[in-house]
């Protein structure tokens, strides 16, 4: 397992993918962030928070991780390379793994200059240091979750085709009505009081540990549809190995 996340992140930074993914990722909130007008603008809100940071980034983030990992088994399987990979002593939960880790520690990566927002928002303060940390590291936290949700997801919809383009529409398309369908479902009231729906989706949850509050309840919903990915990716693999 180790040697395949190994493997894949030296593939992300030996060609231009893993550098263009980071910049891509930088370059979209410090824009909207900093420099475009809108309501996401951090020195227009007149408030020292990254509410507007964390409300635009799972946004940005359901289109870039599906970037990452849509090459994940996809182009194994297009250059024929999956069945080697599936003869290795290796379990193919081990195999499946191995892909997911490497393309969460890129986006993992690509997090981590965010936190010089947090920086700069605490010396904007007024007075100096004026930030809401609980609520900060909890969307940080939220963040990491819902990362590893997404990644699942992609690696999982990579798993389905050996075109990388319908790899990514899925994976887009998963996340997203993870993210925000089953939010749009439950203004329609379909199940009355006797279900709300919306806990079924990943914003409900995110923006409960949005809050500063760590949930035992978020973090198992986001760690089944996970694990729930992660297994319907290995059971692919091995149909696909039959």
């Amino acid at each position: 397992m180790f040697a395949i996340l190994k493997k894949e992140i030296n593939t992300f930074f030996a060609s231009p993918i893993g550098y263009l993914v980071i910049a891509v990722f930088l370059l979209l909130n410090g824009l909207f962030l900093w420099l475009f007008k809108g309501q996401f603008n951090i020195l227009d809100n007149g408030f020292a928070d990254l509410s507007s940071f964390f409300l635009l980034t799972p946004w940005i983030l359901i289109f870039l991780v599906p970037a990452v990992t849509m090459r994940s088994f996809a182009d194994e399987k297009k250059q024929g390379t999956l069945e080697l990979l599936l003869t290795k002593p290796i379990s193919h939960l081990h195999i499946v793994l191995g892909k997911y880790l490497g393309a969460f520690a890129l986006i993992l990566i690509a997090l981590i200059p965010t936190l010089l927002y947090a920086y700069t928002i605490s010396k904007l303060g007024n007075p100096e240091g004026n930030l809401d940390l609980g609520s900060i590291m909890g969307s940080y936290f939220g963040l990491l979750f819902l990362v590893a949700a997404y990644t699942a997801i992609g690696v999982f919809s990579s798993s389905l085709s050996d075109n990388q383009i319908v790899a990514f529409i899925i994976a887009v398309f998963i996340c997203f009505f993870f993210y925000f369908g089953f939010e749009g479902l439950s203004n329609y009231n379909l199940f009355e009081d006797l279900f709300y729906i919306e806990k079924l989706g990943m914003e409900s949850h995110f923006k409960s540990m949005s809050r500063g509050v760590l949930d035992t309840r978020d973090i198992i919903y986001f760690l089944s549809v996970t694990v729930l990915f992660v297994i319907l990716t290995t059971l692919n693999i091995k149909r696909t190995n039959q």
